[in-house]
């Protein structure tokens, strides 16, 4: 770290604080004392060490979660006072919203000042939410019929209920706002939680889970198992105690917990990856589209499952769109997050790093050409804002996720082609439409494979809409009504008068 870059004295105290994992109402080390490094990607230093959680660790954690579920002040917790401590735990981020932003970006690599306005006032907007959810979970009643037994009265009802301990494990790219997508619907209906965060970043989490116990849930309510997705992930995923599973992270990693959800049953929703069209139609305002379309790929360094990373623009504007983002793309200063001036920081890792670099490599290899970046540069795990042009829709870069600051560029020429063109992809997950013609948006909108289409705007949230994918995107949503449908269940009750 700098000395010379802005950072709060509490900050620097949690970074050199011994890191526990929160487990009931007990700070731990893993049983077998195994630890592992957290890294700033901005230089490649270790920041410190965290618990490497094994299966021994996570069923401890799934005990105490179950414990508090099934019988502790927690179960007999009314409405109205989840709803409270929901507002309490905002409360609490809204006061150390600095702190979480800085730890972010100490951990993440990302921009501490977007960070705060983003990220952590997401995380926070969301609980708020979510809170309101907590007095609103309804069942419905039923008149029966029964013609079997036309004689006899019935009383017909549904209830909602919580459906029990939940098992959540995060990616890397928001560490804290996808906990918090996690933890506010579960709290909100009366779930309890454990949490694995990502291996690379696991500060905020463990902040979070100081401010739960802060706000006053009780112990077991929330708890957070640090380690490796192979050790802790796959622990958690296969406990034959955990009754749901929420996932965010790659298609490949959420197509493994799909199967083992299944060998126990387990309730499970998966926010997977993305490889999400940016149409630029003739008639859209042009200067607009291309600031849109390049914060829509270079935003959080590409770190984003909804990236604009395919970029479509009618045949006739495709230079001039190209050029312009190119144009911002190299006026941009990449560098450490602590730095409010920076617009872009690193990679999560050194693999992150090499990863993206081998598709800009692949790109040029067939015969791709580079309108700006391609170049990787450190210390710390930079690679620059990097568009390129003439790749075919069959190329791999068009088809696969890259998860980096690149983005590929293609002309077409009518409706239909860009609709065909933006539906070839095994990904479904967020789409923008840049026009002023309401009438070919609206005609357009149903036809595009996503479960997000964004207009005039990319990647644009809100607590209220729900938010997943189709296809290899995932399978359920987050945020929203539908959230609070994913961590209850329906129990039908008949009874004869």
């Amino acid at each position: 770290m700098s000395a010379d870059l802005p950072i709060l004295p509490q900050t620097l105290a949690f970074i050199g604080r011994k890191q526990q994992m929160l487990i009931g109402e007990h700070r731990l080390d893993a049983a077998n004392g195994a630890t592992m490094d957290y890294r700033n990607p901005a230089t490649g230093e270790v920041l410190g060490q965290v618990p490497s959680a094994d299966k021994q660790d996570v069923d401890l954690a799934v005990r105490a979660a179950r414990q508090a579920f099934d019988d502790s002040p927690w179960s007999r917790m009314r409405p109205r006072e989840r709803q409270n401590l929901l507002w309490r735990l905002a409360e609490l981020m809204q006061r150390d919203a600095q702190e979480l932003a800085e730890l972010e970006c100490l951990n993440n690599g990302k921009s501490a000042a977007v960070a705060q306005v983003m990220d952590v006032q997401l995380a926070i907007d969301f609980l708020r939410y979510m809170a309101g959810w907590a007095t609103k979970i309804e069942g419905v009643t039923v008149e029966p019929s029964l013609p079997l037994m036309p004689n006899e009265q019935f009383h017909g009802f549904v209830r909602r209920e919580a459906v029990g301990v939940v098992g959540a494990i995060v990616a890397w790219n928001f560490p804290l706002l996808l906990a918090c997508w996690k933890l506010g619907p579960a709290l909100a209906t009366g779930c309890t939680m454990v949490l694995k965060p990502a291996d690379e970043t696991p500060l905020t989490a463990l902040k979070l889970a100081e401010l739960v116990l802060e706000a006053g849930y009780p112990a077991g309510v929330f708890n957070v198992v640090t380690g490796t997705g192979l050790n802790a992930g796959v622990a958690l995923t296969q406990h034959p105690d955990v009754d749901k599973l929420t996932f965010t992270g790659s298609t490949e990693v959420g197509k493994q917990i799909g199967k083992a959800a299944m060998e126990n049953m387990t309730r499970v929703t998966l926010e997977l990856g993305g490889k999400s069209p940016t149409i630029v139609m003739a008639d859209a305002n042009l200067q607009d589209a291309a600031a849109g379309a390049a914060s829509a790929i270079f935003f959080n360094q590409g770190q984003v499952c909804c990236a604009g990373s395919r970029l479509y623009v009618q045949r006739k504007h495709f230079d001039n769109v190209v050029a312009d983002i190119a144009g911002i793309a190299n006026g941009m200063k990449l560098g450490n997050g602590l730095d409010p001036s920076v617009a872009m920081g690193p990679l999560i890792s050194a693999k992150q790093q090499q990863r993206v670099t081998g598709y800009i490599d692949l790109g040029r290899e067939l015969g791709a050409t580079l309108a700006c970046g391609g170049e990787a540069f450190g210390p710390g795990y930079f690679v620059k804002p990097t568009v390129l042009v003439d790749v075919d829709q069959k190329h791999r870069l068009v088809q696969e996720e890259i998860f980096g600051p690149v983005l590929v560029a293609m002309p077409f020429d009518d409706l239909d082609e860009v609709v065909r063109m933006a539906n070839d992809n095994p990904y479904g997950l967020g789409a923008s439409i840049w026009s002023n013609d309401l009438a070919a948006v609206h005609r357009m909108i149903p036809r595009i494979k996503s479960g997000s289409v964004w207009v005039n705007c990319h990647s644009a949230l809100d607590p209220a809409l729900p938010f997943g994918g189709y296809k290899m995107s995932g399978v359920g949503r987050e945020m929203g009504a539908a959230a609070i449908e994913h961590y209850t269940e329906l129990k039908s009750v008949l009874i004869k008068l």
